[in-house]
């Protein structure tokens, strides 16, 4: 987003889920650093290729799910 312009509740709200992010970025990338170093060079491709993207893959959901986890408990239930 090249201008985007933020409410100061809009750029809480992102401050907030980013530190939730990185948690996740950082737990999965341990993962996946200790998945390719136990790979021999000729196993890279493959299914450890297929493996690593199902993980970054769990990264988005995991992503979207904690983004709607937030909506979910911010907003109303309809009268």
């Amino acid at each position: 987003m090249a201008s985007a312009k933020w409410t100061e509740e809009q750029e809480r709200q992102a401050q907030e889920l980013e530190i939730k992010i990185r948690l996740v970025f950082e737990r999965e990338a341990k993962a996946l650093a200790r998945l390719l170093v136990s790979r021999a060079d000729k196993d890279l491709f493959g299914n450890t290729e297929f493996e690593v993207r199902d993980r970054v893959l769990r990264i988005g959901a995991s992503v979207y799910e904690e983004h709607l986890r937030e909506k979910k408990t911010a907003t109303k239930a309809p009268r």
